[in-house]
């Protein structure tokens, strides 16, 4: 088997999320199934009304996310028990499933999100 780097960018992605004026999320894709996520939400994104109908609108986000926050202040809630916790830039995040979230200020939220490949089975 032959080792080599692998290189792909969010400016060519293998999937997308159109949230139209309120942002989106680019995907790209390994070879071995780890995905990379660049999700960029505007002032006034909501989980529940932005991005809620894409997935079937379920009761809460029914993912897992690891990431990195570049700008931006995401205020997350878990649905249960309606704690509120805020990722600014700079922050390295885990953020279970159950979830919901929105912009809080005026400035753009911009993430990087990790998926492993496992998730992909």
């Amino acid at each position: 088997m032959t080792r080599e780097i692998e290189i792909r960018r969010f400016e060519t992605p293998d999937d997308a999320l159109d949230m139209k004026d309120r942002g989106g999320i680019d995907i790209v894709k390994m070879q071995d199934g780890t995905a990379g996520m660049r999700a960029v939400f505007e002032p006034g994104w909501t989980w529940e009304t932005d991005e809620k109908p894409l997935l079937g609108a379920p009761d809460a986000c029914p993912m897992r996310h690891t990431g990195y926050c570049l700008g931006g202040r995401l205020v997350v809630r878990m649905v249960d028990t309606g704690t509120e916790t805020a990722i600014t830039r700079g922050d390295f995040f885990e953020i279970p499933p159950g979830h919901d979230a929105y912009v809080a200020g005026d400035e753009r939220v911009e993430l990087i999100l990790f998926e492993a490949p496992a998730a992909h089975g």
